[in-house]
């Protein structure tokens, strides 16, 4: 059994590499042959490595003798799925290793973006050190715990959370089994429904990210021609409010200037204005290489450098999210700028899909400045 056990890893830690080859095919062309290498590293190992073992354990009649236990996780794994609370498997550190369906509605996150980080990182800041605490005391044995919590994405609404010490099957380390419910008075208030639930937050979302790509559409066909700052402008006004609370223009890759800065009501926008953009790290990163940041509850204060008072940006700013992106029309072609957004407060996070949504957006804002700032030839 220790052999299949081993083998049975292997097999798994095959299938997610092959998953996150999957996800790699909207890379860039230029990129692809890094992929390729990969996809073909991965059928050498199963040529060498996996077949061999299967082989071997079929011919030792140990694969027969799995059938059993390999039928009883699947039942498990579904049993666990289909539960009608929200459960979730954690490490001691918090971070995610399953979560059910259950799990992903209520806190309108996918699995797939779960797995892996932790689920503090899901819940407001005020509640992070707590849970964590909690959670680290469950995996010692040091009994369950329970504790109110809250999302980010419903920040108002308390979530009981019920953690309790788990080992699944041969694993050395102690798992958390985390268990969320509506606190009793809200549980009352929300309505039972039958079945399960059309997503309509993600299409939502999903709605309100085209009727975004559409105003900037708008708006970068009207700007005026051979002005650059006004399209930088323009791409902003469509940005602010509606999608970030801040929004900040940077034009020029070699030697930045600072163009363009939106902020919410009776905020410091003229410290940000007047800060020098080569003191801002992420914007001479994106500058100079290309690279985009997202960032959620950024860490460091000085990722963005200070303001003219000479407080740190971020921390004035009470920035919660950020998307920091250069303005280029493809990969590896000269930048344009750099394009900053914030989000503040209880608003939610940037998510990969936004950031996806931006990242095309500065490809057209690049596109539009580049035609602006050099006329056609005659």
């Amino acid at each position: 059994m220790p052999q299949m056990e081993e083998f049975g890893e292997e097999l798994a830690d095959f299938l997610r590499r092959v998953a996150e080859l999957k996800s790699a095919r909207s890379v860039p062309a230029g990129d692809l042959g890094t992929v390729l290498d990969a996809a073909l590293f991965e059928l050498d190992h199963v040529a060498a490595q996996l077949w061999p073992t299967y082989e071997r354990l079929a011919v030792n009649g140990q694969w027969d003798d799995a059938t059993a236990d390999r039928d009883e996780q699947r039942l498990l794994r579904s049993l666990f799925q289909r539960m009608p609370l929200p459960v979730l498997l954690v490490d001691r550190e918090t971070v995610v290793r399953r979560m059910n369906f259950a799990a992903t509605g209520l806190t309108g996150v996918r699995a797939g973006y779960a797995t892996g980080r932790p689920l503090t990182g899901f819940l407001m800041h005020a509640d992070r050190v707590a849970f964590r605490t909690q959670t680290a005391a469950v995996a010692r044995g040091e009994g369950d715990r329970s504790l109110n919590v809250h999302l980010q994405q419903s920040p108002g609404t308390p979530v009981r959370a019920t953690l309790t010490a788990l080992r699944p099957g041969a694993e050395p380390r102690t798992a958390v089994l985390v268990v969320l419910q509506l606190a009793k008075d809200q549980a009352q208030q929300r309505p039972s429904v039958q079945g399960p639930a059309p997503d309509l937050g993600e299409a939502t979302r999903h709605a309100a990210q085209l009727d975004l790509m559409d105003a900037m559409t708008t708006a970068l066909l009207s700007a005026p021609a051979g002005d650059g700052a006004a399209v930088l402008e323009a791409a902003a006004g469509v940005l602010h409010g509606r999608f970030a609370d801040w929004v900040i223009a940077d034009a020029g890759a070699a030697r930045p200037r600072r163009t363009t800065v939106l902020g919410p009501p009776d905020a410091p926008v003229a410290d940000v204005l007047a800060q020098d953009p080569a003191a801002c790290p992420l914007v001479v990163e994106a500058a100079r290489g290309g690279a985009a940041s997202l960032q959620v509850r950024p860490e460091d204060p000085d990722a963005f450098g200070r303001d003219a008072s000479g407080a740190h940006v971020l921390v004035r700013a009470e920035v919660t999210s950020l998307l920091c992106v250069p303005l280029t029309v493809r990969t590896h072609a000269p930048v344009e700028g750099v394009l900053t957004l914030f989000r503040s407060g209880a608003r939610l996070a940037f998510s990969l899909a936004e950031a996806r949504a931006v990242d095309v957006m500065s490809r057209h804002i690049a596109l539009a400045v580049r035609r602006s700032v050099r006329p056609r030839p005659s």
